[in-house]
């Protein structure tokens, strides 16, 4: 299952992007965390800043082998993020490596729909973390073999 993150992208330079998602009470997951308390998932927050970091370094997901998550240090949650609020997710690149590995620092804030954040700026998660080329056992997988959902 794939859970797009980014409803639209609102700032973008060569080291840095700013998204946001729309949290509706609509979404399916809401209805099971929790009941009668829905919030967005602690891992969809990580997701979101994943998902902004593959926008940040290559629009529309072309790249074969995708990037995918390989290490996450320091991640904080803060605030609740309820249906009818957004995420609004900022994340800079800090790193590239020989290896085609890349690391990030994020940010999550609560924000309204439109991505202009609350009067406390309240945040929902942060830290920093690394993306790689897709592989397995060591070997980089072929193009032909990896599928992402578009």
């Amino acid at each position: 299952m794939h859970f797009g993150l980014i409803d639209a992208v609102l700032e973008r330079s060569p080291d840095h992007i700013v998204t946001v998602k729309n949290v509706s009470a609509a979404e399916e997951y809401l209805q099971d965390h929790f009941p009668g308390f829905p919030i967005l998932p602690g891992v969809l927050m990580l997701e979101s800043l994943v998902q902004a970091a593959r926008e940040l370094i290559d629009p529309g997901s072309r790249r074969r082998p995708p990037l995918v998550l390989a290490r996450v240090r320091g991640l904080k949650f803060g605030r609740f993020v309820p249906p009818g609020s957004a995420l609004r997710v900022r994340v800079e690149r800090t790193a590239e490596h020989p290896d085609g590995s890349v690391e990030f620092k994020g940010e999550a804030t609560v924000t309204d729909h439109t991505g202009t954040a609350d009067a406390g700026g309240s945040i929902a998660a942060s830290g920093r973390f690394t993306l790689r080329p897709a592989s397995l056992h060591g070997r980089e997988l072929h193009p032909a073999a990896v599928q992402t959902a578009p």
